[in-house]
């Protein structure tokens, strides 16, 4: 790793011993945090965080669409083009996603509509990744929809957020960025932040 070599190029002698330690140490830490797995979340050495960029989010999602599901048995439905947003304000994920619902029996032609759904975020310890959870539904919005379709596109709506957001993971610690200098470390708190979602790493 280019970054990580360039790093230990020490100061002279002067410079003193301990500021070389530091250095070292700095180097170390940001050589470790580069061996992330799927994507590579950045660590802050100063603050014990790493932070999941919006960008790592949307690619990490974007595998799950488009997405066909069946719905009362009676209805095609596929979601597609999944959208991103951050909610600062209640610590949740927001996605929002095209839904074309079909049915060629009832329907004189398919149903496009809008899906707002958001999600909380959780750690699972056991394979050391950071979940969706407890999706929601925000919004659907739709036109020309007749009236007794309202609820069954809430409902509708509902069914995708479990299936496709619930417990999915948006990213996997490698066993190394947990472990430094003989210490163990463990993700803490999740906060949701303007261009990604910052992890506290904290002493076992």
């Amino acid at each position: 790793m280019k970054f990580a070599k360039s790093c230990f190029r020490i100061p002279p002698l002067q410079a003193g011993r301990h500021w070389r330690k530091g250095i070292a140490r700095l180097c170390a830490v940001l050589a470790l945090s580069g061996a992330a797995g799927l994507s590579q979340a950045a660590y802050n050495v100063w603050t014990s965080e790493y932070t999941v960029s919006k960008q790592e989010l949307q690619s990490a999602i974007a595998p799950q669409f488009p997405r066909k599901m069946r719905y009362m048995d009676i209805f095609d439905v596929t979601l597609s083009n999944p959208r991103l947003a951050m909610d600062e304000a209640r610590n949740r994920l927001t996605t929002v996603v095209d839904a074309q619902i079909d049915n060629k029996l009832i329907l004189q032609r398919p149903i496009n509509s809008v899906l707002t759904l958001s999600s909380a975020f959780r750690y699972d310890a056991p394979t050391r990744s950071v979940r969706l959870d407890s999706p929601a539904v925000e919004k659907v919005e739709v036109a020309d929809v007749p009236p007794q379709y309202g609820q069954q596109l809430n409902t509708l709506a509902n069914q995708a957020a479990q299936q496709f957001l619930k417990d999915y993971t948006i990213y996997t610690f490698q066993p190394e960025q947990l472990q430094m200098n003989g210490k163990r470390f463990e993700p803490g708190k999740i906060t949701v932040q303007k261009d990604g979602v910052k992890v506290e790493i904290k002493e076992m």
